[in-house]
């Protein structure tokens, strides 16, 4: 799914929206909101709860102060704020951490302390447009930025090239879409004689040698656009274009099993147990990886459809454009909570993080989502921290050594307590 910027003003405060302001507000609702932007200035009660907030200034809380609770259903401060270039919104891998470094995809490329938001390192040309974060064995994975044919790994901690593949122009425009401790997966075009592309191929690349290892063709159609992957062991799955959802054995390439879904197009895909979740229509549907076997389906409303599932911690947790927000046993499919009243008026989260007994959601299409906290017991919400911009664009949030959370809305990156 993709989103357009917005230039709305940025503010230098947070919002700390309470659970009655938020049943208050009318929040956009799931649909999308693409065709020439949307820009929304904020209302008075937005207003007057950004003023209450009182996010730092950014490169303010750099000394690392230690979090605090907050009150009950306030949402906390922002240890600190960062503008920061981002080429990438819509898909998953935007923003990631890797140890204390907190790395958001875009031009430059920038690793920041999550304690303290200090830059750590920054490189020009380093990710194509549209690059994803792909992370294995703590290195992160990119395809080239000079446009070579060859990827590059490169130290998350200094920013510094310590793998490069040695593919000699065999592919077009090699991508990572997952990778392993001894592979790299990559879609790529296969470079013909007189330069054109017109296969394209999903294939693997030895971290050892950097050659490929194995290339396997795909459909005509289904290039990168929609392909959602994750990697599982022996397994490497993905959707694409075309509503495939396909399995392949990471060693040699050969694919297990394919079937067609009804929603596939950037839908977030997840494995757990040997197993692959995803949201197909009004149904979450469990699929063994070895042979496609269903194990279980869930169903939300008649006229009603799920997001995409994330399994955190052995729970799987998923909104639905009813406005509800479940929890799922992912190894049986049975329900062990399922919140329908905090969210009627709200966007619902769709991408999560964990830590401790806090689940935390990032929100999209709505000036007055955030970043939503919920006991992660009985999926109340606790709190919900808007930056007061007004800006629509999708938030992200991911949990970075168990004190601190990395936040991404716009062009502002922050951090917040986990609390």
């Amino acid at each position: 799914m993709t989103t357009r910027r917005t230039h709305t003003p940025v503010r230098g405060d947070g919002a700390v929206l309470p659970r009655r302001g938020l049943l208050r507000m009318a929040g956009a609702g799931m649909g999308l909101v693409l065709a020439g932007g949307l820009t929304t200035a904020c209302g008075p009660e937005a207003a007057d709860a950004s003023d209450a907030a009182g996010s730092p200034a950014p490169g303010a809380g750099k000394g690392g102060d230690a979090p605090t609770t907050p009150p009950a259903v306030s949402a906390p401060r922002a240890l600190w704020q960062e503008k920061t270039a981002v080429g990438t919104l819509g898909n998953h891998e935007v923003v990631a951490v890797v140890g204390d470094v907190v790395l958001v995809a875009g031009d430059p490329l920038v690793g920041r302390s999550l304690a303290t938001g200090e830059r750590l390192w920054s490189l020009k040309d380093a990710a194509q447009p549209g690059a994803r974060l792909i992370i294995g064995g703590e290195t992160l994975y990119l395809a080239s930025g000079t446009y070579d044919g060859d990827l590059v790994g490169l130290d998350p901690a200094t920013g510094k090239e310590t793998w490069r593949s040695r593919l000699e122009g065999r592919y077009s425009q090699p991508r990572p879409v997952g990778a392993d401790t001894e592979r790299v997966y990559v879609i790529a075009g296969i470079l013909e004689k007189d330069l054109s592309s017109r296969t394209n191929v999903i294939a693997a690349i030895d971290v050892r040698t950097g050659e490929a290892v194995w290339s396997e063709k795909r459909d005509t159609g289904t290039d990168e656009s929609g392909l959602t992957s994750a990697v599982s062991g022996e397994r490497l799955v993905y959707t694409d274009l075309r509503k495939n959802l396909t399995v392949r054995d990471t060693t040699t390439g050969r694919q297990l099993w394919t079937k067609k879904i009804g929603r596939a197009d950037f839908e977030r895909i997840t494995v757990h147990d040997g197993a692959v979740i995803v949201a197909d229509g009004r149904s979450l549907r469990c699929f063994a990886l070895d042979d496609g076997a269903e194990r279980w389906a869930l169903r939300t409303g008649e006229f009603d459809t799920f997001n995409g599932p994330t399994v955190i911690e052995g729970v799987l947790y998923a909104s639905d454009s009813a406005h509800s927000l479940w929890a799922v046993d992912p190894v049986t499919g049975k329900q062990r909570w399922h919140n329908t009243e905090d969210l009627r008026e709200a966007s619902v989260p769709l991408q999560f993080a964990k830590v401790g007994d806090t689940l935390y959601g990032a929100t999209e299409f709505d000036r007055n989502g955030g970043v939503q906290a919920y006991g992660a017991r009985d999926g109340k919400l606790r709190w919900t921290f808007n930056d007061g911009t007004g800006s629509v664009e999708q938030w992200y949030v991911v949990s970075g050594g168990g004190e601190r959370l990395a936040a991404l809305h716009a062009d502002r990156l922050l951090a917040l307590p986990a609390v």
